[in-house]
């Protein structure tokens, strides 16, 4: 299929900003150049006045984390959770997110499904399951456990992997890494989601944390970690971590040391916010809520404490179930302490490297993916146009078109 999309400004991710008005050719699935006219077409949509940007890409979410209520997670059959999770996939590309960091959870059915034209969805990169420690924040399980009869026990969810000492943790990264994972995860603070886990705590050791690093690293792709506090984000840098999700209580020390490390930071400031005004109702435990409200009122600091560090954000939600609706939220927060163009910087220069999708996301090259959103406002005078999925008169995936109900 051969698609024309005519007369509208499009947009330079290395310059950050829309060119006069072009034509963008699409065909079979990836863009095949950029011209003033095209000879042909099977389809020619006309952008005169409109913007046309590569897919927007959103490098924290769990399709996993499909309820916000728990007991209901605890309790789904996988039947009930593939429903789920295809129905948030498919509302997450009609959102624009033609591209996503799975950071949490199995979802090798639903990357499947997509693949094969059986589901609509977004392009999936993933860490598979969470590497956690026993009692720490991937360690979802409930109610009294046995006591193991060795440190080398390891238990399993969809979730996440429990996984003590550094032969462990080497042992489920590994296995994670065979199962298909694009890159690795693992927690080394407490959460918001969990509710025995203090978000102060700090969780795994330098060596469980090398071990990891190491057989990422082996495999030529990263390690993402989930951390809240300043001693966890040293520790995880320290060691060998690329990746720094959420960083909500991070202070001036430990945004310097992520900015020498090179580290990147995904605020993911959208799903507190949610969680802040919506946990009750969605039958969020009171413990949860509680955690949520310390890292919701840090929030905006910690860009602002990163942002005069030198440190290079990328962009993530991290929308748990109903709540995933509210993605596009993201940009109105960032908008509050961030240019317009640094927060388009952290989705299509950021991002695309941490989803290992550089040079093909991103980005309206020839030879790129076939991904492209329309917006009928322009983001740059103000970005909180893209806080609204409405805005977008086309979603394309792979050079096909996305519909949407009431589109």
């Amino acid at each position: 299929m051969r698609i024309a999309i005519e007369n509208g400004h499009l947009f330079d991710t290395e310059k950050l900003d829309f060119t006069g008005e072009a034509t963008l050719i699409i065909e079979d699935g990836v863009i095949a150049g950029i011209g003033e006219k095209a000879a042909s077409a099977d389809l020619r949509i006309d952008a005169k006045g409109q913007y046309v940007m590569p897919g927007l890409i959103d490098a924290h979410i769990h399709l996993r984390l499909a309820t916000m209520d728990f007991r209901k997670l605890a309790a789904w059959s996988e039947v009930e959770f593939g429903l789920h999770m295809a129905r948030l996939a498919r509302e997450t590309l009609e959102r624009g997110f033609t591209s996503v960091r799975d950071i949490g959870g199995e979802v090798e059915g639903i990357i499947r499904a997509i693949s094969s034209g059986l589901l609509d969805g977004p392009r999936i990169t993933r860490a598979g399951r969470m590497i956690s420690q026993t009692g720490g924040h991937g360690d979802a399980e409930g109610g009294a456990r046995p006591v193991p009869d060795c440190a080398c026990q390891m238990r399993h969810t969809a979730f996440g992997i429990v996984a003590d000492g550094a032969d462990a943790v080497r042992k489920a990264a590994r296995h994670n890494l065979r199962d298909g994972s694009d890159f690795l995860k693992i927690h080394v603070s407490g959460g918001v989601a969990t509710p025995s886990d203090p978000l102060e705590c700090t969780q795994y050791t330098a060596e469980e944390i090398t071990a990891a690093v190491t057989e990422a690293r082996n495999r030529h792709t990263y390690v993402a970690a989930h951390a809240y506090t300043p001693d966890a984000i040293k520790l995880a840098v320290a060691n060998g971590v690329h990746s720094i999700e959420h960083g909500n209580l991070i202070d001036k020390e430990a945004a310097e040391a992520v900015a020498k490390a090179g580290a990147v930071m995904v605020p993911t400031l959208a799903t507190y916010e949610a969680m802040f005004e919506f946990g009750a109702a969605l039958k969020l435990p009171a413990r949860n809520r509680e955690k949520n409200k310390a890292v919701y009122d840090a929030g905006l600091a910690s860009l602002e404490i990163a942002r005069e560090a030198g440190v290079t954000l990328g962009f993530g939600t991290d929308l748990i179930g109903e709540t995933q609706n509210r993605q596009n939220r993201e940009f109105a927060i960032r908008a509050e302490v961030e240019p317009a163009r640094d927060i388009l910087r952290a989705v299509y220069h950021v991002n695309p490297v941490l989803c290992r999708l550089e040079g093909k996301a991103g980005t309206l090259a020839p030879g790129a993916f076939g991904d492209v959103v329309i917006a009928r406002r322009n983001p740059c005078e103000d970005i909180r146009h893209l806080a609204d999925a409405a805005v977008f008169s086309h979603i394309i995936k792979d050079g096909k078109p996305v519909t949407r109900p009431g589109a």
